[in-house]
């Protein structure tokens, strides 16, 4: 069996590669689709298969999918433009007759009001026309989000946020990336939305209270207004409208999109997932 995983030198890419292989699988199977080849030597070097793959040039994807039997679509980093970008996959993907395809989709993706979900939507829609055999991973938080909060936090023993008393489930990209190794690697799935997240939904107190025990010091949670958190992105760098994007995902926190859990991850797993300090502590 042979496996394309695309993104591959993302960071949620390199350790499905990771974890395929702690789990025995041929270096030779693996290929690791990528839109710069060059930052994916590493993986090449042990004896993984490198293939250029972008999404905007459905050529690639198509030269990256040949004798390819299962197919990781991790989906793509550019909001607005997932769409198109994954329909090209999925299209070659049908055409190259691909036995199993797996995509990382967001939480409740076809009935969440969270920003980021209508892109998901429509790419569940799309493999479902497709009539791929598909399998859904709805991938919940990962905790590695929180990096720039928590250095935020170091600095000024504040975590601030609009997300009320929102919760939660996140787990580590390990974990998640542990779930479609075992998805892609097993029998079975084939039809299977996986709401994938942490054993725990925690709120943003709970944030700073990990956040505090990880760095040493005490860290308050700030909630601020949907306007006020904009604007503070806005003074740190970020151009309006992505400010405007991280402020709302902050709202859809607070309307809970991302507090639902019920252990599919761990089940999948065979494993509690990534408690929220520890997650926190592989990234001060």
């Amino acid at each position: 069996m042979t496996i394309l995983v695309t993104g591959a030198t993302g960071q949620l890419g390199r350790l499905v590669i990771d974890s395929l292989l702690a789990r025995g699988a041929e270096p030779q199977s693996i290929v690791a689709g990528a839109r710069d080849t060059a930052r994916a030597a590493d993986l090449a070097t042990r004896g993984v298969r490198v293939a250029r793959l972008d999404y905007s040039e459905p050529a690639t994807v198509a030269a990256a999918l040949e004798g390819v039997d299962s197919v990781l679509l991790i989906s793509g980093s550019e909001v607005g433009q997932r769409v198109p970008q994954h329909q090209a996959v999925i299209d070659a993907a049908k055409v190259a007759g691909v036995g199993k395809f797996v995509y990382t989709s967001a939480p409740k993706a076809t009935t969440s009001d969270l920003v980021l979900a209508p892109e998901h939507k429509a790419t569940e829609e799309a493999i479902g026309r497709s009539g791929l055999p598909a399998v859904i991973l709805r991938n919940n938080w990962y905790t590695e989000n929180f990096a720039g909060d928590l250095t935020a936090a170091r600095e000024t023993g504040v975590l601030t946020a609009a997300a009320g008393a929102g919760r939660v489930a996140s787990a580590s990209r390990a974990d998640f990336a542990e779930a479609a190794a075992v998805v892609l690697s097993e029998d079975g799935h084939i039809g299977s939305v996986y709401e994938l997240g942490g054993d725990t939904a925690w709120d943003y107190r709970d944030l700073a209270a990990a956040m505090s025990d990880v760095l040493g010091r005490p860290v308050e949670y700030r909630n601020v207004t949907v306007d006020e958190r904009a604007t503070a992105l806005e003074a740190a760098g970020l151009d309006a409208d992505t400010a405007r994007f991280f402020a709302a995902i902050d709202t859809g926190i607070e309307n809970g999109a991302l507090a639902y859990t019920d252990g599919t991850l761990a089940r999948l797993i065979g494993r509690p997932t990534t408690p929220l300090a520890e997650g926190l502590s592989i990234i001060a």
